[in-house]
């Protein structure tokens, strides 16, 4: 047993090891998995232009691919249903519809154009030996473009796992142009769905995305998709929304579906549905819109790494860099080595080496007259002359010696010097070379890949707004129950997505989720969905002083179950519970001695909403022995009184204000100034007699009729 843990340890790490490297995760250089990277290397081994039959595709890379013939054959679908490297001829499925591509035997495929230029390079490319040793595949591809960003991939491992959303072609180049110009940029998902997209939260490709259908309204009561999201298929969209009218949570008459080479579903709504309602159900309760989640790991020098998008850009851009410098430096090779060997034969033939080896009798002596007769001219020459080049020398027929044109020579060694300067030039400024290189991938091949899907704002729906309220709430006061089963003539119409606010006649108050049947006992005083809109009055009695009070408040913030306190029910009494706008009440007083006014009639408005907690304001003074609600024309005839009040009380101020004011007198000032205000009876009242006299009209008002005490 103690060989067993070591044993166990080591063959798991090894086997996670080959999931996440070979299996799962995707190289960052050229954003391929091995299945994939060796499916192209075997259409590059077989490219002729022509079609070739997948079957034979999938024969040929079972050569380097240890396992079986339906991953490579799932692979090479999946590869050529990105547009990108594979071009198509049959039936490689739908994307739209779900539907599987036709059997390997029946469908062809070719590399792309773009595959050609941006993929394979075989002077830098690495290659190992495959699995049995018998051939050569490369380890990873010098891709020219973030591949991986492009196309995006999936991918579950042990202990991880990888989502990078595909983005646009053209978006993702003239980002890397961006950043090789030392620009800003960004860059956001792109599906061959199309649909709609909020990128909020996108993250660099760490965060999420919320993906939408495109819905429109054809007619009255008829709705049709025309895009969907990515993830998802018409069968599995319909069967979402299928599932949803059944649970009552939309309302449809008949589903149609008339996809075909683009999206089409249509939707006949029920009577009386309004369509606005409708979409906004369909992105609540359905597959309409879906939240994708990102997390971008790749494997970079051999290990697993969490990145970003714009960390993958950038080294992809860096790569990119490096792989075009390596390029230019093998041609700068070939080039100086073609424009030695063409010096050195030019010198060979023109000064009449070739005669030097007549009397040579051995072949080391014909070779070292050829080397002693060139090493005259060394200074024309890029590099000193080896045995190989004077086989080269040897190997050249007199024919071609007697043919040779001198002229030509020096036009083509002159077209060489100009092809190793430019190289040299580029070498000398290779980013701006690697931004002329991307800029003609981009002209070649962008009118190709322009964006499907739209970037928008989502506004935020809640489920208990769009819900249909069929759900009936019932309360039986005699059993004490409450739900959804309860029968009673107690109810209201609600859904399974709102919460209910309950309020007890001891003062204490709950929210719960709509239940099937629960026992909440006989002092249920008031419930209903909770609304912060709603503002309640209640009215209770302190025990031991007496004094009554009144607090208003609103309910918007809670935690679900727990039990808030209105008020404390040991040492106070419930007088009255409102919730209705417009809330009047009359407070009627305990009778003394030379007491006028029994009541007063209080509109709830004239007192201050506060929260929850408050302990309120307190009524009146005088001590209330009976609070009595007031009827919608009471109430009216209260605010009406009100309003003249609060006219008269204005007109009078104004009055106040007009004899504090002295007048403006144009002639005879100082008479004018003299003078006082007269009566009727022409007698003259000084400024103190008018306000007297307004205070005295004011007590005179009918405290009933006005229903203030002044």
């Amino acid at each position: 047993m103690k060989y067993l843990k070591p044993l166990m340890n080591q063959n798991f790490i090894e086997y996670a090891s080959y999931v996440i490297k070979d299996r799962a995760i995707t190289q960052i250089e050229d954003g391929l998995k091995p299945v994939q990277r060796r499916i192209m290397h075997s259409l590059n081994e077989m490219d002729d232009g022509k079609f070739h039959k997948v079957a034979n595709v999938v024969g040929n890379t079972m050569k380097y691919h240890p396992h079986g013939d339906a991953s490579i054959y799932s692979a090479l679908v999946n590869i050529a249903n990105k547009d990108y490297f594979i071009e198509k001829q049959g039936n490689f499925g739908n994307i739209f519809t779900g539907d599987s591509a036709s059997a390997a035997r029946y469908i062809e495929c070719r590399l792309t154009p773009l595959a050609k230029e941006v993929l394979y390079s075989k002077e830098i490319t690495e290659f190992l030996d495959s699995y049995d040793g018998r051939n050569l595949e490369p380890l990873v591809f010098p891709c020219k473009i973030p591949y991986l960003l492009l196309a995006g991939t999936e991918g579950i491992a042990v202990g991880m796992s990888t989502k990078v959303l595909p983005h646009n072609f053209n978006e993702v180049l003239e980002a890397q142009i961006k950043f090789l110009k030392e620009e800003e940029f960004e860059i956001f998902p792109d599906f061959l769905q199309g649909g709609l997209i909020d990128v909020s939260e996108y993250e660099k490709g760490n965060g999420k995305v919320k993906i939408r259908a495109i819905i429109e309204q054809s007619a009255n009561k008829v709705l049709v998709i025309k895009e969907i999201p990515y993830g998802t298929t018409t069968d599995s969209l319909i069967t979402s929304i299928e599932n949803a009218a059944k649970k009552n949570k939309i309302k449809i008459n008949s589903i149609n579906d008339f996809t075909s080479e683009n999206v089409e579903i249509e939707i006949t709504l029920s009577k009386g549905y309004d369509a606005q309602d409708a979409i906004k159900a369909l992105y609540a309760f359905t597959d309409c819109e879906i939240s994708t989640s990102v997390n971008l790991i790749v494997i970079e020098n051999g290990k697993p790494i969490f990145r970003n998008i714009n960390d993958v850009l950038q080294r992809c851009t860096e790569l990119l860099v490096e792989n075009l410098r390596k390029e230019l430096q093998i041609d700068l090779d070939k080039n100086q080595e073609k424009l030695h060997f063409k010096t050195l034969e030019q010198i060979f033939i023109e000064n009449r080496i070739y005669k030097d080896i007549e009397e040579c009798k051995t072949y080391e002596a014909t070779q070292k007259a050829v080397l002693d007769g060139v090493n005259n001219f060394r200074e024309l020459l890029q590099r000193d002359v080896n045995l190989d080049d004077v086989e080269k020398l040897l190997q050249i027929q007199i024919k071609r010696i007697s043919r040779y044109d001198i002229e030509k020579n020096r036009k083509e060694v002159k077209e060489i010097n100009k092809k190793i300067r430019e190289i040299k030039a580029n070498l000398k400024n290779i980013i701006t070379y690697s931004i002329n290189y991307v800029q003609a991938i981009l002209d070649k091949f962008g009118k190709n890949y322009s964006r499907k899907t739209k970037i928008s704002s989502f506004e935020e729906i809640t489920l208990k707004e769009v819900a249909i309220k069929n759900t009936k709430l019932g309360y039986d006061k005699a059993s004490g129950f409450i739900g959804s089963s309860v029968k009673s003539d107690k109810f209201i119409e609600t859904s399974p997505y709102h919460k209910i606010l309950m309020i007890f006649k001891d003062g204490i108050y709950k929210v719960i989720n709509v239940p099937d049947k629960l026992f909440v006992g006989k002092g249920l005083l008031y419930f209903d969905v909770v609304s912060k809109e709603i503002t309640f009055n209640l009215i209770y009695r302190d025990k031991k002083s007496n004094y009554c009070y009144i607090k208003r408040f609103q309910i918007s913030k809670f935690i679900l179950e727990k039990e808030y306190n209105l008020f404390d029910s040991k040492s106070n009494k419930l007088e009255q519970f409102n919730w209705k706008e417009n809330f009047a009440f009359r407070a009627e007083y305990e009778k003394t001695k030379g007491m006028k006014v029994l009541f007063n009639d209080f509109l709830a408005d004239d007192f201050l909403i506060k929260g929850v907690g408050a302990k309120g304001v307190r009524i009146a003074t005088k001590n209330i022995i009976k609070f009595r609600i007031l009827n919608n024309s009471q109430t009216a005839e209260l605010e009406q009184a009100k309003e003249e009040n609060e006219s008269n009380s204005a007109e009078t101020q104004k009055k106040i204000q007009a004899t504090s004011e002295p007048k403006t007198v144009t002639q005879e000032p100082k008479k004018a100034l003299e003078e006082k205000p007269k009566t009727k009876n022409n007698e003259k009242l000084d400024e103190k007699d008018i306000v007297g006299k307004i205070k005295f009209n004011l007590k005179k008002i009918d405290p009933n009729q006005g229903k203030f005490d002044f």
